[in-house]
């Protein structure tokens, strides 16, 4: 009876055994697809072209570093061209190939000391940046040519955005001046460059130069004289004209440089150094890095919705850096989208063929990844354990270490700050960072995305009601205080102004009877009643497009003050409340464009 017993027990097993086998067997294996992203499973349905190029973004990154424009800009200003420098360059061979530059070119090359200490320096400080910009050369000069060409300007003055810009379309001059070719706010205005929130056609290759060069065409008219029209770019006409009446009527530009500003006096000659050294890069040693990309790699695409250069570059695997070089005319790194204007894209081809193929797969992520909010680390600390200490280690002061390759707009891209704040963290006076230097970082804001929403399952669970009611049975914060330490050139008003707050504000705050204030003293500047409640809306994101359309959200209403900072749009502050869009804050505020000023004080209804 027990020997039965065992044997019936044993087949039981056994049958069992196959029996969850079989099972197994034919339930799908839904696990891997649950931890799929909604981008990956995008990317993955995307028809991919064999033809995509390869980009190594850390050598994007350091083309478009302002390191280079920083220094140029300083030997430019500060160029002396009595002091000679000890390169070997004899005179009498510099003398023949100036001579033959000039045999070949509108522009009076003659040989000169002065010159020739500039060409020198140069050589001896400036070998590697003049290499980098030759990689960089091999994509603007032949649009800056394509213009010239249109309007009869000598495509020598390519060699000018180098002196003015270092061929960086970011490059922002101490006066404001901005982009390729350094168009002040009203010149750009002037020659129709559009500039507002989220757009600076300064910065656009191919608008601001048909501007350049439609300038100089009208100054060539004037002048006569090509060298002048560069004078006349740099320090404006009227500084021409004065120069040629103070030196007795004299219209050549080596006789009047000496009545000019002191800028301008090291200008042209720096037009003409470089002019020397990129046509005598080899006889120097001076070897141009590889080109990432020429122009005409290139094409455009027009934006039918609006989106960011990050979900560009996440859905075509391609660096970000790459995209803000091709298209520096959007601030925001953002591709606004205006009712009854078009705004294009700049792209490597294969690139395009990809977006063009998938179009509707990419708009449908960019409204969806559109709609991942920034959730407060006081709430982001409810999520789960692991959500959590990422949000405390956030708040604490983190230090990187400078790598090769690296600058101060990589690193703020990296750890989502401002180049300001880490300048600011570091004592920092220049954008230049050398290599191996820690810097200090601090963050104090956690973005939780749909992969770390979804691993806390009681949250991926929850209804509308039930997120509702999470939000409100949160502990109250108590309000907290931020400090200021008072520096040189500080006023209660600049610091007002900083903070959105008002002079009466921080005096009541600092218990302070007069507007006078102490270096070094350090002030209260927020009492923030933001920062004490928690007003968001819980983001409840799955990892399908089923689901994602379904996924449930709550937000909690509470009337708020928010005053207007500078550099700020309807957009970018619509952005910092969840669910709320610039036509709310038009309704709620009677506002019928989207002209705001710093200062100004607006409702927020969310």
């Amino acid at each position: 009876m027990t020997v039965k017993n065992t044997t019936l027990a044993f087949f039981s097993f056994f049958s069992m055994s196959l029996f969850a086998q079989e099972v197994a067997l034919n339930v799908p294996d839904v696990k891997s697809e649950v931890k799929m992203s909604y981008l990956d499973s995008v990317k993955s349905s995307f028809k991919k072209d064999d033809l995509a190029i390869r980009v190594d973004s850390l050598w994007m990154k350091e083309l478009t570093s302002l390191d280079i424009y920083d220094d140029l800009t300083k030997d430019i200003q500060n160029i002396n061209t009595d002091k000679s420098v000890d390169v070997e360059l004899p005179t009498e061979l510099l003398k023949q190939r100036l001579q033959a530059m000039n045999e070949k070119s509108p522009f009076g090359i003659e040989y000169n000391q002065g010159l020739e200490n500039i060409i020198k320096s140069f050589l001896k400080n400036r070998k590697k940046s003049f290499s980098r910009l030759m990689a960089l050369s091999e994509y603007y000069f032949p649009i800056f040519e394509e213009a010239f060409a249109k309007q009869n300007v000598p495509l020598e003055i390519k060699y000018l955005a180098v002196v003015e810009s270092a061929l960086n379309p970011k490059a922002v001059s101490k006066m404001g001046a901005t982009g390729l070719w350094q168009f002040m706010y009203g010149t750009g205005k002037q020659y129709d460059l559009k500039i507002d929130s989220y757009i600076d056609e300064r910065s656009d290759a191919l608008k601001a130069t048909a501007a350049a060069s439609e300038y100089m065409t009208k100054m060539y008219t004037i002048f006569g004289d090509w060298e002048l029209v560069l004078a006349s770019y740099n320090s404006g006409p009227g500084n021409v004209t004065k120069a040629i009446r103070r030196s007795g009527g004299k219209t050549k530009y080596w006789d009047i440089r000496n009545y000019l500003p002191r800028e301008t006096q090291g200008y042209v000659p720096a037009f003409l150094a470089t002019m020397y050294l990129f046509e005598y890069h080899k006889e120097h040693g001076i070897n141009p890095e590889r080109a990432v990309i020429k122009n005409f790699e290139t094409d455009t695409i027009r934006i039918k919705n609006q989106m960011t250069f990050k979900q560009i570059a996440d859905l075509l695997d391609m660096p970000q850096s790459q995209i803000e070089l091709l298209n520096p005319c959007y601030k925001l790194k953002v591709v606004p989208f205006y009712q009854n204007e078009q705004h294009f894209l700049r792209l490597p081809k294969d690139k395009i063929a990809t977006f063009l193929t998938n179009e509707d797969k990419i708009y449908a992520y960019a409204k969806y990844d559109s709609n991942i909010i920034k959730i407060p680390s006081r709430l982001a600390l409810k999520i789960n354990q692991k959500v959590r200490s990422k949000a405390v280690d956030s708040l604490k002061v983190q230090y990187y270490t400078i790598q090769k390759g690296d600058n101060l707009g990589s690193i703020a891209e990296k750890y989502n700050v401002s180049i300001t704040e880490i300048k600011q963290w570091n004592k920092l006076k220049g954008n230049s960072v050398a290599l191996g230097k820690s810097l200090k970082i601090k963050t104090n804001s956690l973005i939780v995305n749909p992969k770390e929403i979804k691993t806390a399952p009681e949250l991926t669970k929850k209804t509308s009601e039930e997120a509702i009611a999470s939000t409100e049975n949160l502990e109250k914060p108590e309000i907290q205080t931020k400090e200021y330490v008072v520096q040189a050139g500080d006023n209660l008003g600049s610091i007002a102004k900083k903070y959105g707050k008002t002079i009466a504000e921080l005096k009541e705050w600092n218990n302070l009877t007069s507007n006078n204030i102490a270096l070094g003293k350090s002030l209260i500047v927020s009492k923030n009643a933001e920062d004490a409640s928690v007003n968001t809306t819980v983001a409840v994101a799955s990892n399908s497009i089923d689901s994602f359309k379904k996924k449930a959200s709550a937000q909690k209403n509470i009337e708020q003050d928010y005053y207007v900072k500078k550099g700020d749009s309807l957009y970018s502050i619509s952005k910092k409340y969840p669910g709320v869009t610039i036509s709310d804050i038009k309704k709620w505020n009677g506002i019928k464009d989207e002209d705001i000023k710093p200062g100004m004080k607006l409702k927020i209804n969310g």
